[in-house]
């Protein structure tokens, strides 16, 4: 006759093999989502760069439209905003701000956009550095 005692401890609960596999199991698939999800945030984060710089180069050519130019870099993206001091003909500069709400967006990462203007040039240059920060790096999100 088998021991009752013995048979009862074993169906008594999971062995400690059982629940490390658990949690080696649940670790793995955490670790997966994560990946992805970082992954995803980073693309949805540069494709909101490539659509404000896309929303920028539309108002800088409704600005050029009415005032007969692109801002010069000096005068920048807050021409968009202010009509710039130096304006031949101030009255052709808007009647409200090209920006929504008058201010200019922020890139996703929270500094401004760049813009640059070569009077040679069909369009002016307009960029977000990128999540690193550094400008004229291979993660610099622009119109080009």
């Amino acid at each position: 006759m088998k021991n009752p005692r013995r048979q009862r401890r074993r169906r008594a609960g999971f062995t400690l093999v059982e629940v490390l596999l658990v949690l080696v199991i649940l670790v793995i698939i955490a670790s997966l989502g994560i990946t992805n999800y970082a992954r995803s945030h980073r693309k949805a984060l540069v494709n909101a760069a490539k659509t404000q710089v896309d929303m920028l180069t539309t108002l800088l050519q409704q600005y050029q439209t009415d005032v007969g130019d692109f801002p010069s870099g000096a005068q920048g993206l807050d021409a968009l905003v202010n009509p710039p001091a130096d304006l031949p003909n101030p009255d052709k500069w808007g009647p409200e701000p090209y920006v929504a709400k008058g201010r200019l967006p922020l890139d996703p990462w929270d500094r401004p956009y760049q813009y640059e203007y070569d009077p040679g040039a069909m369009l002016p240059r307009i960029w977000s550095m990128g999540p690193d920060g550094t400008s004229g790096t291979d993660d610099d999100v622009g119109n080009w």
